[in-house]
């Protein structure tokens, strides 16, 4: 079972880095609209759409709902964890 909190550890590590990388590249326009960016839009907007209609932008210009995603895409990572560690 370490094997798959392992797992579960390493996906979480992908997954935020893909969050942190798409947030930069969005105050890059012309990156964002590059391949990669469209790439990464589409693997990270539907977990972070929730989230924005949740938390709207402060002042209409900073978004902090990518910040929010990413501590609960942490404490969903540590949850299960601790579960299959309580479990087996």
């Amino acid at each position: 079972m370490e094997q798959i909190a392992s797992y579960i550890g390493i996906l979480y590590r992908i997954y935020s880095y893909m969050i942190i990388i798409y947030v930069l590249m969005s105050w890059l326009p012309a990156v964002k609209e590059s391949f990669v960016g469209e790439l990464l839009g589409k693997l990270v907007e539907p977990y972070l759409k929730p989230f924005r209609r949740l938390i709207p932008p402060i002042g209409g210009m900073l978004d902090i709902s990518p910040i929010v995603a990413y501590f609960a895409l942490g404490f969903v990572a540590q949850g299960l964890i601790a579960v299959l560690n309580f479990v087996f």
